[in-house]
């Protein structure tokens, strides 16, 4: 298994961030950045691998702390957390997880969320690479990547490359519109857009509306998402 690091980048959070939810995005990897090992991922390395994710022909990449730590103990390996989305885009590989809810998840989202800079400020993939373009020449890169199987995408201290990061925590005291409260329904809370939008559409029915006072929102968003998960 290869390994390709990446810095988590500028980090967004409201001061009194909802605890419960401890989600966060990024960028997992970026295209055409030369990483510590001389590797170069290209775009669209990644397609085959989420399409197969998607369609349940592949598992999902593991959420790990320091790619499991130096003693890879069971405690080490056991996961942080879960991955809820992934997709490319023209800067790379983009990612959005949820943090467990034990004490190894709240910690790092202790540490991400420190100020004046995050404690914890890297992301980095454990992968395996399926396809690629070696060297023709020894100013260029080891390898292009052409197309790659993610194993594991970690949350490490000391990335080698300093281009793909965490861009947001979430919480919900971000929600200022009704849109808002669907897309944290389904990052932070885990559910699927016609679960979003049928919840969305609950509030609308009983007269919520995006003026509408937000602590009062943010309960019905709970309320409704607790029915809706059990």
């Amino acid at each position: 298994m290869n390994r390709f690091d990446c810095s988590l980048v500028e980090l967004k959070f409201a001061a009194d961030a909802d605890a419960e939810a401890m989600t966060f995005e990024g960028y997992g990897a970026v295209f055409g950045n030369v990483d510590s090992y001389g590797d170069v991922i290209e775009p669209g390395a990644f397609s085959r691998f989420l399409a197969d994710v998607k369609s349940g022909a592949q598992p999902w990449p593991a959420m790990l702390s320091q790619h499991g730590g130096w003693q890879m103990t069971a405690d080490d390996m056991t996961p942080i957390g879960v991955w809820t989305d992934f997709a490319e885009d023209g800067h790379g590989l983009k990612v959005s997880g949820k943090l467990a809810d034990t004490p190894r998840g709240r910690e790092m989202h202790a540490l991400m969320k420190m100020a004046p800079r995050p404690a914890i400020d890297g992301m980095s993939i454990g992968y395996i690479a399926k396809e690629w373009e070696p060297r023709s020449k020894p100013e260029e890169p080891k390898r292009r990547l052409k197309r790659i199987d993610l194993v594991e995408i970690s949350l490490v201290t000391r990335p080698a490359n300093g281009q793909a990061r965490v861009q947001a925590v979430k919480s919900i005291e971000q929600i200022f519109t009704l849109a808002d409260a669907e897309r944290y329904l389904r990052d932070a809370g885990g559910l699927s857009r016609s679960e979003a939008v049928a919840v969305v559409s609950r509030i609308k029915s009983i007269g919520r509306g995006d003026s509408g006072d937000l602590a009062e929102l943010a309960e019905l968003i709970k309320r409704n998402t607790a029915i809706l998960k059990h």
